[in-house]
């Protein structure tokens, strides 16, 4: 089926007040990555909506300075959800009046992030095998705010319980927008590959009426045609695969509408881009803290560059914004 055809079939969504084009494209949220400058940069490249990283409730209800400044939003976002996650629902029902107070466009709970440190204390995907506390949480931030509230998860917690055609519908029935699903396990962390299976299955049930969004190894315009055309998702979301590569909103939009793949950016693209990343990040976050951070964009802005060792070890070795910039400056001479 012809990208073209597989355009022509989708549908735009609406979730409150914001509409979104057909097949939308979406920045999933991750820590340390989905930060305000990475976002803004991926709203440009055609990301139709982004996330904040994801916030502690108990961070943001004691204002811890990292959770608060999470909360920062640029004007050049929106659509942008405020995603939080935890396992006490009064400290979610907090949080997400904290939240609301920096008017996202949504705000998100998050019910699939699997790292150990959440998942353990019964937050992220760690809750995924108390149905009922993620019941309790998800009506209990619904009423606390008065803007949507969505839910990312996961299939279930593991293998012999992959549930999420019932939970979808119960976190629907507690009065969510969307949700958007990523295909594996709290239990598979990022291994093996992601299975669309259940995420077509949700978006079949004749119950559900809420935006389904799929989530899992979309890394080219291909796989996001396979994901809208096989399982008929509201929209796709895109993670690791843009760390580094914010081009792959507009190498995806491009393959949708014409079925054809966009040339790669070249080298003064690049270091631009990169250019302007560091800039923006040292200027929210101070120089030592985005020079650090920035190190795990770094190798994937340079990725299909042949022999770039030498450079990539520079670039995530060096101390300051003026050393990042001469570096850069070197590899527009040497590969342009």
């Amino acid at each position: 089926m012809s990208a073209n055809k597989t355009s022509i079939a989708g549908q735009s969504i609406r979730i409150g007040n914001v509409y979104f084009p057909k097949l939308p494209v979406i920045l999933a949220p991750m820590e340390d990555i989905t930060d305000p400058p990475f976002r803004k940069i991926c709203r440009e490249m055609g990301a139709d909506w982004v996330y904040t990283e994801f916030i502690s409730a108990d961070g943001l209800i004691r204002d811890a300075d990292k959770s608060l400044q999470k909360l920062d939003i640029y004007p050049e976002e929106r659509p942008v959800s405020i995603q939080i996650f935890g396992s006490d629902a009064a400290a979610m029902e907090d949080a997400a009046r904290l939240a609301q107070e920096k008017h996202p466009d949504f705000i998100d709970i998050n019910f699939g992030c699997p790292v150990r440190k959440v998942a353990s204390k019964g937050a992220g995907s760690g809750i995924m095998n108390d149905t009922p506390r993620m019941v309790q949480i998800t009506e209990r931030v619904v009423r606390a705010v008065d803007i949507p509230v969505t839910v990312k998860t996961r299939l279930g917690y593991d293998k012999n319980t992959k549930n999420i055609v019932d939970i979808a519908e119960r976190l629907q029935d507690c009065g969510i927008a969307a949700i958007a699903i990523h295909g594996r396990t709290r239990c598979q962390l990022y291994r093996g590959n992601a299975d669309w299976t259940l995420i077509g299955e949700v978006k079949s049930n004749p119950r559900m009426h809420i935006p389904v969004i799929g989530n899992g190894d979309i890394k080219d315009g291909a796989a996001a045609l396979r994901a809208f055309d096989e399982y008929n998702v509201d929209g796709i979301m895109i993670g690791r695969a843009a760390t580094g590569n914010p081009w792959i909103f507009k190498e995806v939009r491009h393959f949708l509408e014409s079925g054809e793949k966009l040339p790669s950016p070249g080298i003064m693209e690049i270091t631009e881009v990169c250019r302007r990343h560091v800039r923006m990040s040292a200027g929210w976050k101070g120089e030592r803290t985005a020079v650090f951070e920035m190190r795990k964009h770094y190798c994937n802005y340079f990725r299909a560059i042949p022999n770039f060792k030498p450079y990539r070890i520079r670039l995530v070795t060096a101390s300051s914004v003026s050393e990042l910039e001469e570096i850069l400056d070197e590899i527009e001479k040497t590969f342009c």
